[in-house]
């Protein structure tokens, strides 16, 4: 009697590998691909899109366009190539729909705006929700930021991305990208207050 083949963890497996095997023909290779990076790039799409249907949108068509380019791929960070081709499919679509986002403009699906959620009440060391209502505060704190600040937070601090890498994605110079974080932190700072230091603390 054989023994099931167990199941492959994409995690465990390198892109190089997994890239060489979809190229010779092995769809399986591919799925291991979107599923191994399906957490840092969904999230970070959804950062910036209207909810999950639209997340799920352009998330399908990431990957739609990375298969169509797949074979003249040759960089060493395929999350990073990734996040560049995301990038370029949310500047498309922010620049059709031009949207305006203030700190009275209702940030979630049961319109309160971001001003009510970063007044709500403070963290304490011993909440339960702490962790998950920081969350909540810098991720409505930052619907505040500009577009390019916004995004190179979210790259460093979801996609682990280094500013070289931040820097290929958003097409500038690595000094660029370092005064946009540089700029972002000091306007979240100013925004979230002694709940500045988790924040720091987390990266």
């Amino acid at each position: 009697m054989n023994a099931e083949k167990p199941e492959t963890n994409p995690m465990d497996v390198d892109d190089v590998q997994l890239l060489a095997d979809y190229r010779n023909g092995n769809a399986e290779a591919l799925g291991l691909l979107v599923e191994k990076y399906k957490s840092p790039l969904f999230g970070f799409i959804y950062k910036f899109s209207e909810g999950h249907e639209d997340a799920d949108e352009v998330f399908q068509e990431v990957w739609v366009r990375a298969i169509k380019n797949m074979n003249r791929y040759r960089q060493k960070n395929l999350l990073s190539w990734l996040f560049r081709i995301a990038h370029n499919l949310m500047i498309d679509r922010i620049r059709r729909r031009k949207p305006t986002v203030s700190y009275d403009t209702p940030a979630t699906d049961d319109g309160v705006a971001v001003s009510d959620q970063l007044a709500s009440s403070r963290l304490g060391p011993d909440s339960e929700s702490g962790g998950r209502d920081l969350g909540l505060r810098i991720e409505a704190a930052t619907q505040n930021l500009p577009l390019e600040q916004r995004e190179v937070f979210w790259l460093r601090m979801q996609g682990g991305l280094s500013f070289k890498e931040i820097a290929k994605v958003q097409k500038c110079s690595i000094n660029t990208a370092l005064a946009r974080m540089q700029y972002a932190l000091s306007k979240l700072r100013n925004d979230l207050g002694d709940e500045y230091r988790e924040l720091q603390e987390a990266g």
